[in-house]
């Protein structure tokens, strides 16, 4: 067997889980099941459920491009959305806990939990359309997280933004000091150990429902577009192959 890629811990009402596939922690298929089987051991049964990134280099760099191959490009789509479904019908809060690069998909994790503290160096970006492709993900939350504007900005160029930079899109919740992070989720989580755990879990769930039947059409919608429109694409194709050969891509003229 493998090692696994997914480490969990319980520290009384917190669950902590680690993306832990060195050295950039990338999402494959297999780390997807992981993750959503650790979800589904870890949310019903805690308060809170801290989402981190392990090794020195960052919280994850995202989706294995190797994944986006015709043959597997449905598995992962089903495998990667199953996590954020889930996410999205649990009640105790989410911390995602950020370090050094966070991703593609990393930064569509990362951003979809209720909180979210980066150190200072921390880097984010959303580079899908340099491969010809976009984040599904974010397609939908960026705009209801920073605005219209900003989420164009990321999602059609890109770019690496800073911490600083994220913390004003309203992409964060905290900014740490470098080699603060666990004292800074720990601050946050005696705040809200202080609270009534029913009331939170309450208002977590009550605040999430009055937008979850829309994420789930528009996540439906947009999943049709990235399997049915854009993966038949060559640019999309020729996208996948020039990473994985090392090389510039070499888009259609059309």
């Amino acid at each position: 067997m493998p090692p696994s890629t997914i480490r969990t811990r319980t520290e009384g009402r917190t669950a902590w889980i680690a993306l832990d596939r060195p050295p950039l922690n990338v999402l494959n298929i297999d780390m997807m099941g992981e993750l959503q089987a650790a979800l589904e051991q870890t949310l019903p049964q805690s308060d809170f459920v801290v989402l981190q990134g392990a090794g020195p280099k960052g919280f994850s760099a995202g989706v294995e491009i190797a994944d986006h191959a015709p043959e597997r490009v449905d598995e992962m789509l089903t495998s990667f959305h199953a996590i954020f479904r889930r996410l999205a019908r649990a009640d105790c809060v989410t911390i995602a806990a950020v370090h050094g690069h966070c991703l593609g998909g990393g930064m569509e994790l990362a951003t979809f939990c209720d909180f979210v503290i980066a150190t200072r160096s921390a880097k984010f970006a959303q580079p899908e359309i340099k491969l010809a492709c976009f984040p599904p993900i974010a397609m939908i939350t960026l705009s209801h997280l920073c605005g219209f504007r900003a989420a164009a900005d990321l999602i059609l160029t890109g770019r690496t933004i800073s911490a600083e930079d994220a913390l004003n899109f309203g992409l964060l919740s905290r900014i740490a000091p470098d080699g603060e992070l666990h004292q800074s989720v720990h601050q946050l989580l005696v705040e809200l150990g202080g609270l009534s755990p029913k009331a939170l879990r309450l208002t977590r769930r009550s605040l999430w429902r009055l937008h979850a039947d829309e994420f789930e059409s528009q996540l439906r919608a947009i999943e049709q577009v990235y399997l049915h429109e854009l993966m038949p694409m060559e640019d999309a194709r020729e996208g996948v192959r020039a990473f994985m050969e090392k090389r510039a891509a070499v888009w259609q003229a059309r």
